[in-house]
């Protein structure tokens, strides 16, 4: 039997976009349509416009179509993993509806899961009319989050993906709300392969991602994979109470011991701002101690398996 692809695909406002991206899903898979059977799944991400309208025009000609519809906007990372819980494909591919992703990649990315990998990457090399505005906050983002995350993303890596069954079946354990699917999948491991692609102009419509989103998409990102934030006060906290104290013992000595033989005169108020700033600094390393229980029962509560098993003989 030919094996069942599951197409996934959020929808926000993609009216105009629907059709044409479906035209070149079913001409794309003309390529490959002896090998694999495929469903394709929109999830409507509670458009305001007409994107619903065409999703089931599509369903009607087309049993092949599938849809799940939000009562309202949930957010894309939301769209998606509704999206892996209804797929019931052997392998799941991943797209925008904006047509950003080129289609006709998507035998590439089947080759590469035929050849073994269990988690194949759209990394973008170049996006046309990209704005300099996220040209820079997408280096920033992935920079920072190499940095403090315990696990290294590929940097333009984006949602255009393929994941084998069983990395859909791990992904589908986890339980938090706030998420940015590409880290979760990254966290997951698996073998993985890569495949590079231009992408397209957005052929109409506007993006669904506003820079506040973008915005309030990378913080979930740095909170869900880095708990460096979290512990941020108690590195300051430490930083000025090292210095404060040093400085602090520096001015009793010189003072009050040597009787103030470089004729330094450090001031009332002076000592007393020294003062001030080692009592802030060991604050700041008490919420840092807090901090560390706090990471505790976040990791507790999100309640991620402790371990992933690729495969297993019973």
């Amino acid at each position: 039997m030919k094996k069942l692809i599951s197409i996934i695909i959020p929808v926000y406002n993609e009216e105009k976009n629907i059709s044409l991206l479906y035209a070149e899903l079913v001409k794309m898979w003309r390529e490959i349509e002896n090998k694999y059977n495929y469903e394709i799944i929109f999830v409507d991400d509670g458009s305001e416009d007409n994107s619903i309208k065409e999703i089931k025009k599509l369903v009607e000609k087309d049993d092949r179509v599938k849809y799940l519809q939000f009562s309202r906007n949930f957010g894309k990372e939301l769209a998606t993993t509704a999206g892996l819980r209804e797929a019931r494909g052997e392998a799941t591919i991943m797209i925008d509806a904006d047509l950003q992703h080129p289609a006709e990649s998507i035998p590439r990315f089947i080759e590469k899961w035929r050849e073994g990998a269990e988690v194949v990457v759209g990394v973008r090399k170049k996006n046309r009319r990209e704005g300099l505005v996220k040209k820079i906050g997408s280096f920033l983002f992935y920079k920072i989050i190499n940095a403090i995350a315990e696990i290294k993303i590929t940097p333009n890596a984006t949602d255009f993906r393929l994941l084998d069954r069983a990395v859909i079946n791990e992904f589908n354990r986890f339980t938090e709300k706030s998420r940015m699917s590409r880290v979760l999948i990254d966290w997951l491991g698996f073998k993985r392969d890569y495949i590079y692609f231009n992408a397209n102009a957005r052929r109409d419509g506007k993006a669904g991602y506003s820079t506040l989103k973008l915005v309030r998409l990378a913080l979930s990102g740095f909170i869900s994979s880095s708990l460096v934030p979290l512990k941020l006060a108690g590195y300051l906290g430490i930083i000025i109470v090292i210095i404060s104290g040093s400085l602090g013992l520096f001015i009793f000595i010189e003072r009050y011991i040597l009787d103030d033989p470089w004729s330094m005169g450090f001031s009332y108020p002076a000592i007393l701002a020294v003062i001030n700033l080692f009592l802030i600094g060991i604050v700041l390393s008490c919420l840092g101690l807090i901090a560390l229980y706090i990471a505790n029962i976040h990791g507790e509560v999100i309640n991620r398996p402790m371990y992933i098993i690729r495969s297993r003989k019973s």
